[in-house]
């Protein structure tokens, strides 16, 4: 495993993907429209695609110097995957904070019939919640949070095949990341949508450029939960 395989491609999806949320703020009626506590929502728009961005970014750093070198246990052999856990819940959860916050600023900026705008927050609600209980009763946080990158026992551990798992491998990046868009859609808002597909599209950009091949590393296979 070498620290920076798969960044390049990381870096030049990121820069494709940052043209895109630039291009639809300034070409997009009503994207930038709003305020929220007398914060403009470009500046919740921007907030809401800098997160994830720090958010991935630290990911790899943390993954990759666990990987490479062993640096975060060497250095905090007792809480080094406490204090990553932490830091990793509080910047996982921020991102559908922002995107709600978003959304409310920039709120009613597209016209959706209620009835349709509710059902699909339905919808979207349904796997969300379930890939919610799977992990919670299968697969466990520790393992969602990448604990196969410190402790070398969960490397042994069966693939998940139970719950959400049962069908696909990738329910968090296919279901999980629905949850951003259902503030988007709750509250019509433009800038939400478009922060949702930007951080949606950007998870899998993880996935390909970081996940996949640490997997790949740690089981010698293709297969990742």
């Amino acid at each position: 495993m070498q620290f920076l395989e798969g960044q390049g491609w990381h870096l030049l999806a990121l820069a494709v993907l940052l043209a895109g949320a630039t291009f639809l703020s300034v070409s997009i009626p009503g994207l930038l429209d709003g305020q929220l506590w007398s914060i403009p929502t470009a500046v919740w728009y921007w907030l809401a695609i800098a997160v994830p961005v720090v958010h991935q970014v630290y990911v790899v750093l943390v993954w990759r110097a666990e990987l490479t070198t062993g640096w975060v246990t060497q250095h905090f052999p007792k809480q080094g995957y406490r204090l990553w856990k932490a830091t990793f819940m509080i910047m996982l959860a921020a991102r559908p904070v922002v995107i709600i916050l978003l959304a409310i600023a920039n709120r009613e900026t597209f016209g959706l019939p209620p009835v349709v705008r509710w059902g699909l927050v339905l919808v979207m609600a349904i796997p969300v919640a379930w890939l919610g209980y799977s992990v919670e009763r299968y697969f466990g946080v520790d393992r969602a949070v990448g604990a196969d990158h410190f402790d070398v026992s969960y490397r042994d551990k069966p693939l998940v095949k139970k719950g959400i798992y049962r069908y696909t491998s990738n329910a968090m990046y296919l279901y999980g990341f629905l949850a951003l868009w259902i503030p988007a859609i709750a509250f019509a808002s433009r800038a939400a949508l478009a922060a949702a597909l930007f951080s949606h599209l950007y998870i899998w950009v993880h996935y390909f450029c970081t996940e996949q091949p640490d997997m790949e590393w740690l089981y010698g296979q293709n297969d990742v939960t």
